[in-house]
């Protein structure tokens, strides 16, 4: 049966990384950060990825990794949503580690399991940052754009709205014939950085002309359906953290805001919106920890549950964030209070790895439950 509960060591996982998120990342730092140049803290990365070994969670200790599951990096995702931390987490040490895991799977005895556990070790030592060159609304078994291979095998082709690629020293770049990895500094790579809705989780466009790279896997298919399929499960942890931090925060306020000597959380109308919106987060949590428990344990309904859990969160999480921005008034629409980085930050994770509809459209097929006539 599953088991829901949090660990007494994924509680203290949450408890470092809360208390790291709190120092070097305040809602001021997260602002001043979205509008500059560089929305990524290196030092703050650092932190996350090599002193505590975040980056290397879901890799296995003989490749370098730290060897835990899914639940422990749900965890981390929680915290990061609660502070809409600009991290390349996601991307890169759940979507990118899982590919490459995938291609490690696939023939591990290959010519080109070297390479791949070579590139494992370094995302898990935090030594480089890689990313899926893939668009950021790829659902998980969905067709993505590949690149072209030319008979001197260069590589040729354009892929628009990819998530922290302009922070990725590698990308993984699926091919007609493969997965290839492509470092971002070399001839025939160029990243033109996009101006997203969410200033935290940058966008750019990755354009090949005649770029060369490592073949990984010769089809990409199956690394790339694990990757997104991961990051879709686990992108509803950063959903629900999210979501908690806006419940916690509009409750916080509407206690201390007084109205005609009252605080204004006490009208029923109010308790009203915040007591259904405490029960949505409840739900939330647990479609969000049974997905992270269903890829921890290689559950075959794992795409189920990633499809259950995407299909709620992400509304819970828009939701939320609406219910935050709106309740705190006029002090909600400035761009001085945090509220607007979280309603972007569900506004785009909503389209992330497969809009609510397209999830409810697996669950349907999942479940044989045929469209109405």
């Amino acid at each position: 049966m599953t088991d829901l509960l949090y660990s007494e060591a994924e509680d203290d996982l949450r408890a470092a990384v809360r208390s790291l998120l709190a120092a070097r990342c305040d809602a001021a730092a997260v602002l001043t950060r979205a509008e500059s140049d560089t929305p990524y803290d290196p030092g703050l990365w650092a932190s996350l990825a090599t002193d505590m070994g975040l980056a290397g969670l879901l890799v296995p200790e003989k490749l370098g990794g730290q060897g835990a599951t899914h639940r422990e990096a749900a965890v981390v995702l929680e915290e990061l949503g609660r502070s809409v931390a600009p991290t390349p987490y996601l991307t890169g040490a759940v979507v990118a580690a899982e590919t490459l895991l995938g291609c490690h799977a696939e023939n591990p005895a290959s010519p080109e399991a070297a390479a791949v556990a070579e590139l494992l070790g370094a995302l898990a030592g935090g030594r480089t940052v890689v990313a899926l060159a893939v668009p950021l609304s790829a659902a998980p078994g969905a067709h993505v754009p590949r690149a072209v291979r030319a008979a001197d095998g260069s590589l040729s082709g354009r892929v628009t709205a990819v998530a922290d690629a302009a922070a990725a020293k590698v990308l993984l770049v699926p091919a007609e014939d493969g997965l290839y990895a492509v470092e971002t500094g070399t001839p025939g790579v160029t990243v033109e950085s996009l101006t997203p809705l969410d200033l935290t989780r940058p966008l750019a466009t990755v354009v090949l002309d005649g770029a060369r790279g490592r073949r990984l896997a010769g089809s990409a298919d199956a690394p790339v359906r694990r990757g997104l399929l991961a990051g879709a499960g686990l992108l509803a942890s950063e959903q629900l953290g999210l979501a908690e931090w806006c419940l916690e925060e509009t409750v916080r306020y509407t206690r201390d805001r007084k109205q005609f000597n009252r605080p204004v959380g006490s009208f029923q109308a109010l308790k009203h919106r915040m007591a259904q919106l405490w029960l949505e987060v409840v739900s939330a949590r647990a479609a969000a920890r049974n997905a992270a428990d269903a890829l921890a344990t290689g559950s075959p309904d794992a795409p189920l549950a990633v499809a259950v859990a995407q299909t709620y969160c992400s509304r819970v999480a828009v939701h939320a964030a609406e219910e935050c921005v709106q309740l705190h008034g006029g002090i909600g629409m400035t761009w001085e209070h945090p509220a607007h980085l979280y309603l972007k930050r569900a506004k785009s994770d909503a389209i992330a790895f497969g809009a609510p509809g397209r999830h409810t459209q697996a669950v349907a097929e999942l479940v044989g439950l045929p469209a109405p006539q």
